[in-house]
């Protein structure tokens, strides 16, 4: 029998995401995961967000992710649209995905391409760092019993009790069935086959153009094709194909008869499923165990780095005594609305895949390619999605007062900085280069221009036992979460304001 605070099942990037949060914190947790190593060959997710990667710089983490990414920022920040990878580029998408080779003032670290798996080390090295985290491999939840003091839960040669239990197991898990939730949503119409391959041949004086995704719309069959690193290892995904000759394809997408080394194949269809709730009464649902989605876009994965800081912040408020009972309920008001929206703005691209570009015509007649160019403009939100990146927000929270002002208008292309309560803090670079970010600390930050006092709601902070750190960085008079979220904002600190952020108001 273990006994232990919080169990978390799952070591992907939403489960090491809670056992960082958690063990930072000093809060004693076990970690399970039927995988003894990271599996490379298939690299699932390839796009850390701009947000994602602040949230790993909140860890210490985003300089060791970005010295393990084999496809350095510098190489490219462009997706390409061609006829085929060899053949002619049709138009671009610059700064895709939030990529840039230089600092930017909207956020703190810019996008990453990086093969989940690479990420998955990172954060399994970040972990084994942590003495208040026991990782468990070779282990998986068979059954739980969710009741309102803990949770009992059975592994393959394990019994555990748990005061609160975190299900990162993703689809095929059992968490959900634990609380009785169930997937809502659908499935995309056509499959799409994964190929992970090496070639010698296809070096760069081959390509049409420099680029981390190059979508092919003039082959037989259309898709997209991309680096996985500087050393001959690439992906393709092979649109509207479940199975067939993997070399054929690629040589297809390629448009050259080069040397393909197969390393893996994955078939599959995109997913639109949505939780229909997030909590049972100790257990809790976390990236995909609560939602799928589609992959175009990069957004699923990095919406499951942000659940599991959402929820993990709070559970270390609730266990360090700081956090009070209303607290946890505000994860699934705060979360499944930004999984919906997620899902919906990739969704919105089923309809635009390379299928819908496509022209025979593409490598012979530059009209037919200019053309092809216009009508392309309509992905753009695929690529350039900052607003919906950075721009979510928690207005209707329970946890965050509301001052009363607008709530900004979702635009999932551009992002607008807000200081309303809810939004994330905008982000700005302090005179001695640093960002303010760096400046918050590891509970709530009060930030206080020069005309307010600080000094009622550190009182009430310090009554109540909740962090609280004032630093000297001006500005907005704004009270900020863990997550880096606003919770008020006014002129003169409201200590009732903290006691809504910390849950002790309902």
């Amino acid at each position: 029998m273990i006994r232990t605070p919080v169990l978390i099942v799952g070591a992907g990037p939403s489960g090491l995401a809670v056992a960082i949060e958690l063990g930072r914190a000093g809060i004693d947790c076990v970690l399970v995961e039927p995988r003894a190593t990271v599996t490379a060959g298939r690299p699932r997710a390839k796009t850390t967000s701009a947000r994602t990667m602040e949230l790993l710089r909140r860890w210490g983490l985003a300089d060791r992710v970005r010295a393990a990414a084999p496809l350095p920022v510098s190489y490219s920040q462009d997706v390409v649209f061609c006829s085929r990878v060899t053949g002619h580029e049709i138009t671009r998408f610059r700064n895709a995905f939030g990529m840039f080779d230089e600092r930017r003032d909207e956020f703190a670290e810019c996008g990453q391409q990086i093969p989940q798996p690479v990420v998955e080390s990172v954060l399994r090295e970040a972990v084994a760092e942590l003495p208040s985290v026991t990782f468990l491999t070779g282990q998986r939840l068979l059954a739980a019993k969710d009741g309102p003091d803990g949770v009992r839960a059975e592994l393959i040669d394990e019994v555990v009790e748990a005061r609160y239990l975190v299900g990162c197991d993703g689809a095929g898990g059992v968490t959900r069935d634990a609380i009785g939730a169930r997937y809502l949503g659908g499935s995309g119409e056509r499959p799409n086959l994964n190929i992970t391959f090496t070639s010698r041949g296809l070096t760069e004086d081959l390509l049409c153009a420099r680029a981390v995704h190059y979508w092919v719309l003039g082959a037989d069959v259309g898709g997209i094709v991309g680096p996985m690193d500087l050393h001959g290892t690439w992906w393709a995904i092979a649109q509207g194909v479940r199975e067939g000759d993997p070399v054929a394809l690629v040589r297809a997408l390629v448009g050259a008869d080069i040397d393909v080394e197969v390393q893996a194949t994955d078939p599959w269809s995109a997913r639109m499923m949505l939780a229909d709730t997030y909590r049972g009464e100790r257990t809790f649902l976390v990236g995909d165990a609560a939602h799928l989605n589609p992959p175009w876009g990069g957004h699923g994965y990095n919406t499951a780095i942000g659940d599991a800081v959402n929820l993990a912040w709070k559970l270390v408020a609730v266990l360090r005594g700081w956090g009070g009972p209303a607290l946890l309920d505000s994860y699934e008001p705060e979360r499944r609305p930004v999984a919906r929206l997620t899902i919906d703005a990739a969704s919105a691209q089923e309809s635009r895949l390379a299928r819908a570009y496509a022209h025979a015509g593409l490598d012979t007649d530059p009209t037919l390619r200019a053309e092809a160019a216009k009508a392309l403009q309509a992905k753009r939100g695929e690529f350039h999605s900052l607003g919906l990146v950075l721009g979510y927000h928690y207005a209707d929270s329970p946890a965050v007062t509301d001052d009363g002002t607008l709530v900004p208008e979702h635009d999932s292309l551009h992002y607008h900085g807000s200081g309303r309560p809810g939004t994330r803090l905008p982000h700005r670079w302090l005179p001695d280069g640093s960002s303010l970010y760096d400046h918050l600390g590891p509970g709530f930050t009060l930030l206080c221009n020069e005309n307010a006092d600080p000094a009622p709601m550190a009182r009430e902070a310090a009554r109540l036992g909740v962090p609280l750190a004032v630093p000297a960085t001006g500005g907005d008079t704004v009270l900020v979460r863990p997550d880096q979220h606003i919770a008020w904002r006014g002129t003169v600190p409201d200590p009732a304001a903290l006691r809504r952020a910390a849950g002790h108001l309902a």
